[in-house]
């Protein structure tokens, strides 16, 4: 059984290198102008300092660039590529072609992680990315435990997992809220992603609240709760998943630090003694539940659900 990767989105620096001492393998940073729903924001001068700080302890750094991109982007992308080509980040993460396209142009030897969050849900569509230069998939996230190890089965390509963390149920390019609170005549501030606004959209029905926000790349509604696989990880260790992520987003650094400690002991339990994995597996859940906020209850996704078009 190989050790898969353990993912992480760090909300700055300082918590980076906390997540690496908890026991991440790599990292997914960058900036809204280029990345959707990223749990922090990082500069230019952030990356650089994060590729030192990553690959001295061993670690990888990741680029996300995989927001939607319209015709007065075009021109930023190549630039962007070029930096980060220069400072040896190991991967870019895209989903739109024009950054493919712009890589193959600036940057030919770069890494490519496709990643859409939406279309990856068969193996003969991340295959076809594949063979246009993507070495990874992102699954959606809306498939089943089956179907992910089924495509693993069939992918010439790398396979990540978000396996922990808020997921994405809309998003808009306008400023839905914005112009809302415009029609009202309130001014509203738009906030930077990383930083939380504190604003829900309440489902009084169900009794959930779903969290939204606005950045550069538009309006954003997330999931009521917060997806969790930590005790359903030997399967897919066992069917060679490479990549498990664990989602930030909008949570404080020092739950991601939390959490992060936790699937770093349950992937290692998982390869050296699987048995005392199902020993600690609910204790592991369990220690998850507590530093959970009240208001966002845990569930396994869409891992167990049948999913009804």
């Amino acid at each position: 059984m190989k050790t898969p990767e353990l993912l992480v989105t760090p909300t700055s620096i300082e918590n980076m290198k906390n997540l690496i001492d908890a026991g991440a393998d790599a990292f997914v940073i960058g900036e809204q102008s280029y990345g959707l729903r990223l749990a922090g924001e990082f500069s230019r001068n952030d990356v650089k300092e994060a590729v030192k700080i990553a690959h001295d302890k061993g670690k990888k750094l990741y680029v996300a660039m995989n927001a939607i991109f319209h015709n007065d982007k075009i021109d930023e992308l190549n630039d962007y590529i070029a930096f980060l080509r220069d400072h040896h980040v190991d991967s870019i993460i895209f989903g739109d072609p024009a950054v493919l396209m712009a890589v193959r142009e600036t940057a030919p030897e770069m890494r490519l992680h496709w990643n859409t969050e939406t279309t990856a849900t068969n193996w003969y569509t991340c295959n076809y990315w594949g063979r246009r230069g993507a070495k990874r998939a992102v699954l959606a996230r809306e498939l089943s435990m089956e179907a992910i190890i089924e495509m693993k089965e069939n992918a010439d390509v790398e396979i990540e997992v978000q396996v922990h963390g808020m997921t994405c149920m809309f998003q808009s390019k306008r400023s839905l809220i914005g112009n809302y609170f415009e029609f009202r005549g309130e001014a509203m501030k738009v906030e930077k992603q990383h930083q939380e606004t504190g604003m829900l959209l309440y489902d009084k029905e169900r009794d959930n609240k779903y969290p939204i926000f606005e950045d550069e790349n538009g309006t954003h509604i997330m999931s009521p709760n917060d997806m969790c696989i930590i005790d359903e990880l030997q399967e897919m260790m066992e069917a060679g998943i490479d990549s498990f992520k664990i989602d930030g987003v909008l949570h404080s650094p020092e739950y991601i630090v939390e959490v992060t400690k936790l699937y770093r002991k349950a992937i290692d339990l998982v390869l050296k003694d699987p048995e005392e994995y199902e020993d600690v597996k609910d204790g592991l859940l369990e220690k998850i539940e507590q530093l959970q906020p009240k208001t966002r209850p845990l569930d396994t996704g869409f891992f167990f659900k049948e999913t009804v078009y």
